[in-house]
């Protein structure tokens, strides 16, 4: 896909526009994320976008990076920092501050790595025909969203914009990114997730699942922690107040979305809108999912990077 015109000019190439994300080149050696305010729900972008979402992603990754960090000594991310660089022109300031990352451009794994907590979703549905989850036998007897005994590692692959990501068993994801590699994106992935796990529990929410990314830092062969981490757009996220095994779950995603499309027939449907409603719940738990997480109100947020 053909990136599309930037916003910054020349003052800062765009080299890659995804559903959400738009990522300039900064220098030779970094990037600069901008979330937008697009959303997609079953492949499909909106026409319509959530306000302030970009802002949100953004500002939980962060958050998430400087707790995860502190946690866990080794692990790397690629973060750099919430301030625009130079080149970036003034009149533009405004629109991407808050929803930018500058970040270290690095050789990307092409894994999506995935941990779930909890059945639920695709592999909900997998274990109900199969039994099986990514290849993987479960134990007899689970219930819709009950916990594992532990997180289980559902790698799938990472597919081109429009096109359906496929899980793939650990073995494969081994031949794609070799051994080495491999055993260590796992390792973080579980790590990382029950380290978040914990922090969101205490906080009043359930990370049912979630997916990461993650980068190879050439000179040093180190595996790093990319993209977005543990946000209402690649996590799943639940009440714990109102949780009860056996059913599915309210979230604070964009799940209410989804179940508007597929109610009206318009699952993986191109050129829709999202009616007002509709757009201000997902905002609503967006936005309540970044209040619980960070202990800070997005309006205060939003006003302070004034």
């Amino acid at each position: 896909m053909a990136p599309k015109q930037s916003i910054l000019g020349e003052a800062l190439p765009l080299v890659a526009s995804g559903k959400v994300r738009d990522l300039y080149q900064v220098d030779e050696k970094s990037l600069l994320f901008v979330a937008s305010d697009r959303i997609s729900a079953y492949d499909v972008i909106m026409k319509n976008g959530v306000p302030d979402k970009g802002i949100i992603l953004t500002l939980i990754t962060k958050h998430w990076f400087e707790y995860l960090q502190k946690e866990i000594p080794d692990l790397k991310t690629h973060f750099i920092s919430l301030d625009l660089p130079s080149s970036v022109p003034q009149d533009k300031v405004a629109e991407l501050k808050g929803r930018s990352m500058h970040v270290r451009q690095l050789k990307v794994f092409p894994v999506e790595a995935i941990v779930r907590g909890y059945i639920t979703g695709s592999a909900w549905s997998s274990y109900k025909k199969t039994g099986e989850v990514n290849g993987r036998k479960l134990p007899e007897g689970l219930q819709e969203s009950q916990e594992f005994p532990e997180p289980i590692y559902t790698p799938s692959t990472k597919a081109e914009l429009g096109q359906h990501d496929e899980n793939i068993s650990t073995e494969e994801a081994a031949k794609i990114v070799g051994e080495k590699y491999a055993h260590r994106i796992e390792e973080l992935s579980l790590t990382i997730y029950k380290t978040a796990r914990d922090y969101a529990r205490e906080k009043g929410i359930i990370i049912a699942d979630t997916k990461f990314e993650f980068g190879l830092d050439e000179e040093t062969d180190q595996v790093v922690l990319i993209d977005e981490v543990l946000t209402p757009d690649s996590s799943r996220f639940w009440s714990k107040s109102t949780y009860k095994v056996g059913q599915g779950q309210d979230s604070f995603d964009k799940q209410f979305l989804r179940d508007w499309l597929t109610k009206n027939g318009l699952k993986g449907k191109e050129d829709v809108s999202m009616p007002e409603d509709v757009r201000d719940v997902t905002r609503s738990k967006y936005a309540e999912a970044f209040k619980i997480l960070t202990g800070k109100s997005l309006q205060d947020t939003i006003q302070n990077l004034q």
